[in-house]
């Protein structure tokens, strides 16, 4: 006969390094999750942010009506969270607007989003159209005037 049974099954050690590298396997499981998890919400801000960018310069752009300046406003009751800044400046070229939106988080001072744009003010006259709307303005004025 032989002695087979005391060598049948594992033993404390085996069992007890499985433990540890099944134990070890599922911290890397579920650090992998969490970073995945952490960088899917990040990118969803960061959608957030942009559309909210976005639609403001388009709000801007449909009313057809800007001054150079500094403005700020909350993105709505659809996202109470996000707030605006808008900075309106001139640009290099006569009518052209440089216009920044940044888009920021509650109180958090770095900025989730900036996007930059240039946009046309259609009413800007060229130098032609303004000497003729003057000439214009200068002959009604002189057909008001009683003589």
């Amino acid at each position: 006969m032989n002695s087979r049974s005391s060598s049948a099954g594992f033993s404390l050690i085996e069992v007890t390094v499985a433990i540890l590298i099944l134990g070890v396997a599922l911290v890397a499981f579920t650090r992998g999750i969490t970073t995945a998890l952490a960088s899917n919400k990040d990118a969803e801000l960061q959608t957030v942010a942009a559309l909210a960018a976005a639609a403001q310069i388009e709000t801007m752009r449909a009313d057809a009506t800007w001054s150079d300046g500094v403005t700020d406003g909350d993105c709505g009751s659809d996202l109470p969270d996000y707030h605006w800044t808008q900075t309106i400046k001139p640009a290099d070229v006569d009518g052209l607007h440089e216009v920044v939106v940044t888009v920021q988080k509650g109180d958090s001072p770095t900025p989730l989003y900036t996007l930059t744009t240039q946009l046309f003010d259609t009413d800007y006259p060229t130098s032609n159209e303004s000497d003729a709307k003057r000439e214009r303005a200068r002959l009604k004025r002189k057909h008001q005037q009683p003589q």
